[in-house]
């Protein structure tokens, strides 16, 4: 085995490979094959089946709406603030000073004598769950008195979501009679759209509800669930009637939370009445008796008071259908179907639902918190380290349009980052990590001294021009110029000048992507050290194509770096490790243990360019051989399983590659919902489907570099199709 693994690393060398296809595929069978669905009533359901456009999503229970539960309703521009500690303001934070290299660093982090504006800081502003939309029983007496729904009232359930149009199907019977529910999400703007038939309806005896929680602070994780229904005093909410037209019926909901104001614009078919149950934020919408059984209501979200567009339910639809059916018929695709092999279906299962829901919970304006829009982790804000797994994948399956929605918050936040870089005595621009839509990076520890996160920008840059016409590079290079180049400054100063071993250092203090070792003594980390050279590497290319001066300080870093750490293993071979001087690196089970993000130096990362030999090709087989021996599995999850399969693809090992990808630690839901990590992370853990897409996109499209035209790493019995897939770096 280990002999192959060698043979396969001194072959995969690399232009561009193109995956073999066999006949266009047709996509529509193979994506409806995996529809999900529930059939029983319950409220164990940790995550909701979702409909929405990448910027907004709406969470549905079995009824098709949030009437048995609360599910969310998020947005990318849904944020609030908290009031301030009294007598306090963010410019009272002053974080703390670290001995850095001789000098005292200022780093953003909780200060012990600053406690309450500390906390605000990295609580706020938190994303809000815009409203609870749900069906209510009436009495049908014309007064609107409600009997709320509970999971004992419905019987012959049944829940279907559409993928290929991105529309929710329910259907239950409820005080004997059927309903039958339509949700769809515009594409364009954050609408609901429900349509819902049932005699109930036409008795006035079947109604629906909005209800408002207030945003709160109080908990890092809001999972399933988000925001406090119990705290009715600190917001307020306001109803205006506006025109109507013959039977048609508008209306406006004003919900105020201390200084965040958004309004909940109303619009139904049929005559109905809708006014506040007293001493709540709960709104009745009441269909009167004698309309026709077919119901239909939009409901709007905005930051905006002014009305917004009438579309109706049957166009909203319309859209939703054709907005679907062109993400699924245009950029790459894979079929496993043609074998019964039940782990290529589960694979097939997961690769399509995670494109479903990354459209849904991760194609907006902004990088993707964790949980997407599905509920808050870390107060909702996102991570700017998880951005490249949750988001590189979009370049590999050719859909690029949906990455170039968020892909300008390098340039929005560039400002601050310099601002950050130069406080702290760098130069260039130092990317910060749990970050709110301004680009204010939350305080703490790990948050400030994590770096994993600033040669991202120059994977996405160097993918993209990679995968670019010869004719439209030149663009790409003018694109990201300023931003590479201000990042690079960074990465040299960063870097800091050993006179003892004559060779570049990165920290202390740093943490690695594991998050596990002790800041202070943790110096040149693996994959650290080799994302530093690609990000060199690749700034200094970059600048040769454009035909300008390469800063000197680039290329003395980067030919001087600190080479890569190794240790023995128990069984006396040379192998990477964690970070220089780790003592017991494969025996202490402290260690072994996180993401094992040392195998991203060939799983995620291109050969060095321009110090090929920099890797050492037995030394890393041998790493492979024991983190497969030795790590600690059951305390992975999210990007580690996809990013080991990744690293198994390239070693050619194909059975290895497929085993992460169905890991028994690597879970999907019914509804293709990523399993968090109890204590770690909630679910959905986004960053597993962005990963899981970019594997499957390696296996199906392969890598840059390789001398012959690829053929896809799937096994042959799976008889694979695939079909326009990008190269990976």
């Amino acid at each position: 085995m280990f002999q192959f693994i060698l043979i396969a690393l001194l072959c995969a060398t690399a232009p561009l490979a193109t995956a073999k296809s066999h006949g266009k595929i047709i996509r529509k069978p193979i994506i409806s094959r995996f529809n999900p669905t529930r059939r029983i009533v319950s409220s164990n359901n940790t995550t909701p089946i979702q409909v929405g456009n990448g910027n907004f999503a709406f969470g549905a229970d079995i009824t098709g709406l949030q009437t048995l539960q609360p599910f969310n309703t998020l947005s990318s521009w849904g944020w609030h603030n908290s009031s301030l500690p009294n007598n306090t303001t963010p410019a009272n934070f002053t974080g703390l000073d670290w001995w850095t290299h001789g000098r005292l660093v200022n780093y953003d982090q909780p200060n012990p004598a600053e406690p309450g504006i500390s906390q605000w800081l990295i609580a706020n502003p938190h994303r809000v769950n815009l409203g609870r939309v749900g069906f209510v029983l009436l009495r049908g007496d014309g007064h609107g008195t409600e009997i709320n729904v509970t999971e004992h009232d419905l019987s012959s359930v049944m829940q279907e979501l559409d993928l290929y149009s991105g529309t929710v199907r329910s259907v239950f019977t409820i005080k004997g009679a059927q309903v039958q529910v339509t949700t769809i999400v515009d594409p364009e703007t954050d609408t609901l759209a429900v349509k819902a038939s049932s005699t109930l309806l036409s008795k006035g005896q079947l109604g629906f509800f909005l209800d408002y929680p207030y945003a709160t602070d109080k908990n890092k994780f809001e999972a399933p669930y988000v925001g406090d229904w119990n705290a009715v005093n600190k917001h307020k909410t306001n109803l205006s009637l506006e025109n109507t037209n013959g039977a048609h019926g508008a209306a406006k909901i004003t919900h105020q939370m201390d200084e965040t104001i958004y309004y909940t614009h109303l619009r139904w078919n049929e005559q109905s009445q809708i006014k506040l149950v007293t001493g709540t934020h709960r709104y009745i919408l009441q269909p009167h008796p004698g309309n026709s059984e077919a119901f239909e209501l939009t409901v709007t979200f905005s930051p905006s008071g002014s009305s917004p567009s009438n579309a109706g339910v049957g166009a909203i639809q319309s859209a939703s259908a054709h907005w679907w059916k062109n993400y699924w018929e245009t950029g790459a695709f894979v079929d496993l179907t043609a074998t019964e092999n039940a782990t290529a279906i589960e694979i097939q299962r997961r690769t399509i639902l995670s494109q479903y829901l990354l459209a849904v919970n991760e194609a907006g304006g902004d990088p993707p918190q964790e949980s997407g829009l599905a509920n808050n982790g870390w107060y909702g804000k996102f991570h700017m380290e998880m951005y490249l797994w949750h988001s590189v994948h979009w370049l590999a399956w050719d859909k690029s349009s949906l990455l170039e929605r968020s892909l300008g918050v390098y340039n929005r936040f560039l400002e601050s980052s310099i601002e950050r870089a130069e406080n702290q005595g760098y130069d260039g621009a130092r990317w910060g990590k749990m970050s709110d839509p301004t680009g204010r990076s939350a305080p703490g520890e790990i948050n400030s001294l994590l770096i994993w996160q600033q040669p991202h920008v120059f994977y996405f840059a160097e993918t993209e021009y990679q995968h670019e016409d010869i004719s439209q590079r030149k663009a790409i290079l003018q694109k990201w110029d300023d931003i590479l180049t201000q990042s690079a400054d960074f990465m040299a100063s960063f870097a800091f000048w050993n006179e003892s071993t004559h060779v570049y250092d990165l920290g202390p203090p740093m943490y690695p992507a594991s998050e596990n070792t002790p800041p202070n003594s943790t110096t040149n980390p693996t994959f650290e050290l080799a994302y530093w050279r690609f990000g060199l590497d690749t700034a200094i290319t970059w600048k040769q194509r454009l035909n300008q001066s390469v800063p000197e300080a680039w290329i003395n870093v980067a030919e001087h770096l600190a080479p890569l750490p190794t240790t023995k293993s128990p069984t006396g071979e040379e192998t990477y490790t964690l970070y220089e001087g780790i003592p017991n690196m494969w025996t202490d089970p402290e260690t072994v243990m996180d993401h094992p993000a040392l195998t991203a130096i060939y799983g995620l990362l291109p050969a060095p360019s321009r110090a090929p030999d920099i890797l050492n090709h037995t030394i890393f087989a041998a790493t492979t051989a024991e983190v497969a021996r030795a790590w600690n599995f059951t305390d992975c999850w999210g990007w580690d399983f996809p990013m080991l399969s990744m690293n198994s693809v390239r070693l050619g090992d194909v059975d290895a590659a497929i085993g992460y990808l169905v890991d028994p630690n690597f879970q999907f839901d019914d509804v293709g919902m990523p399993v968090g990590s109890e204590g770690k992370a909630p679910t959905p853990y986004f960053p597993g489907s962005g990963g899981l897409l970019q594997a499957v996109a390696m296996m199906a499209g392969g890598w840059g570099g390789q001398d012959k035209e690829f053929v896809s790493a799937f096994p042959e019995d799976w008889m694979a199709k695939v079909e326009g897939f990008r190269p990976v770096l």
